[in-house]
């Protein structure tokens, strides 16, 4: 090798040494997901304590913020960026009590993964084409049994995936009519609001349907079209009875209680209630679709407060469907045809 190609490589090594030096200090830090906002947004307004708060929202991929080693920089200011994944029909929603949302999106066919840790997206679906979601409406964690459950109303089926996305099978077909809202509860036994039987069926570990819950009517106990269904600590079953316009009350072992609102269009009255969810204190809160707020009762089924309001604006709402509160009382609501997740927090009198 002549001395000239010798200095030539000598001269490459030093500049690439000195790139990947300054490079290596030019990768981007993951950011906050939801920062604070200047003015913050709370229910109900001063001089009232706030109860609610708004912390942020989640439109795509995006905002989970990763952070973003240089090279990906250095591809994307000569390629561009990914595109982000988007939410079409965001509908139903719930969290693993940990890190991830599950979000199920109804017209994409699919369930979003936002895991607000380690800042990962993914998107679940069955691998069989023959058994691809046709409108996936309900979400629900299995905590004791590590499976998520994804009810598909048009194919009248529950779907089951294990913690790590993988589908396990499903259930349901020809037994269920139209599948809807779901929640597991402490056993793992599975509700599933079947909204075109106008029941609420109880199925087991194995699938296996155990009990069905009332039949069309509008006396207590029964339902017309319900949607949506709920749990509180103590076990009692909060059921979205959609088209009665008002939330049933069960006891633990099934009993009939209250009934929690009726039509109209004063606070705690409903036009077209639809998600459902109960805080750690048994506040119960229900997403009214039409009147898009989120309405706020006792477990007696007195109004409390509601908050929310047609717009686009953060804590405004256009048809929302689904709510889910967490093991920390953050709460989830499904902001459907603004095609994205917001998120709130409940303040209790003790926590400013």
């Amino acid at each position: 090798m002549s001395a000239q190609a010798k200095c030539h490589m000598r001269w490459r090594l030093i500049i690439s040494l000195f790139a990947s030096t300054v490079l290596a200090g030019c990768a981007q830090p993951p950011g906050e997901i939801f920062p604070p906002l200047k003015n913050p947004l709370v229910w109900p307004g001063p001089p009232e304590p706030p109860r609610i708060r708004y912390v942020g929202q989640l439109v795509t991929s995006a905002d989970l913020k990763p952070a973003v080693p240089f090279g990906q920089r250095l591809a994307e200011a000569f390629f561009g960026r990914h595109s982000a994944q988007s939410m079409l029909s965001p509908y139903a929603l719930c969290t693993d009590n940990a890190d991830r949302l599950f979000v199920a999106d109804s017209n994409a066919q699919l369930v979003h993964v936002f895991n607000l840790k380690t800042r990962q997206y993914a998107q679940w679906r069955p691998d069989n084409p023959e058994k691809r979601f046709s409108q996936p409406v309900g979400i629900a964690y299995d905590a004791i049994g590590k499976r998520l459950a994804v009810a598909d109303s048009v194919a009248g089926c529950v779907c089951m995936f294990d913690d790590n996305g993988k589908p396990i099978g499903d259930f349901g077909r020809g037994a269920l009519s139209r599948p809807c809202g779901l929640v597991f509860d402490k056993t793992g036994r599975l509700f599933v609001a079947d909204s075109a039987a106008h029941q609420i069926a109880l199925i087991d570990k194995d699938g296996q349907i155990v009990q069905r819950l009332g039949q069309r009517g509008t006396r207590l106990g029964e339902f017309n079209f319900p949607t949506n269904v709920a749990l509180d600590a103590t076990g009692r079953v909060y059921v979205s009875d959609s088209l009665n316009f008002r939330v049933q009350q069960f006891s633990p072992d099934l009993q009939p209680l209250r009934q929690i609102g009726r039509k109209g269009d004063m606070p705690g009255y409903f036009s077209q209630p639809k998600g459902v969810a109960v805080d750690r204190e048994g506040h119960i809160y229900v997403v009214d679709a039409n009147f898009e707020v989120v309405e706020i009762f006792n477990d007696q089924g007195a109004i409390l407060m509601d908050f929310g309001a047609e717009g686009r604006e953060p804590g405004e709402f256009w048809l929302p469907a689904g709510i889910f509160i967490d093991a920390h009382d953050r709460i989830w609501v499904a902001d459907t045809y603004n095609r994205r997740v917001q998120v709130f927090d409940y303040l209790p009198e003790n926590r400013p």
